[in-house]
């Protein structure tokens, strides 16, 4: 599979998933696709594991969760997605210090909120773990009482960021 990427996501400093100063979090970037879907792509290391060599199945379905809960600001600018429910399936054991690829996409969209799906993929393409979720659409400010300024959202990049992803 060959995915153009179209934009890249904001990411945080303190954020688990996405924070790139988190000591302990995944440090995960997020690439709009061509097709319409949101592609997570982050490498976790030993302290995220569950078993040894295997990502922590709570950890799993929290980039699960992130991925889907960001996929609305493809087409909604500003939108979050707050979870209501995630329902996650366990597949395959996912590996740490590996790259690892989280796809996530929008199924329904209405006026309050929406109902979205993902999946980890493992290198050559298998899906590993997957989700389905329900949503509540909210912008940042109506979520906490922080201003987004002050946390430092803001999209980075870097000469990493790549123009076409592939998987399998």
């Amino acid at each position: 599979m060959r995915y153009q990427v179209t934009a890249k996501q904001e990411n945080s400093n303190m954020c688990f998933v996405c924070g790139f100063e988190n000591p302990f979090g995944l440090h995960a970037s997020f690439y709009e696709l061509d097709n319409g879907e949101l592609m997570g792509i982050f490498k976790p290391g030993e302290e995220h594991q569950g078993y040894p060599g295997r990502l922590h199945g709570g950890i799993a379905s929290t980039i699960l969760d992130e991925t889907i809960g960001r996929a609305i600001m493809i087409e909604h600018d500003r939108i979050w997605g707050v979870t209501l429910e995630i329902h996650v399936r366990y597949r395959k054991p996912v590996p740490i210090g590996k790259e690892i690829h989280v796809m996530g996409r929008i199924e329904k969209d209405t006026h309050r909120g929406f109902q979205g799906s993902g999946e980890i993929l493992l290198k050559d393409g298998r899906v590993a773990v997957e989700a389905q979720g329900k949503y509540l659409k909210m912008p940042f400010d109506q979520i906490t009482e922080a201003e987004a300024e002050g946390l430092d959202w803001k999209v980075t990049s870097s000469d990493h960021d790549p123009e076409v992803i592939e998987i399998g």
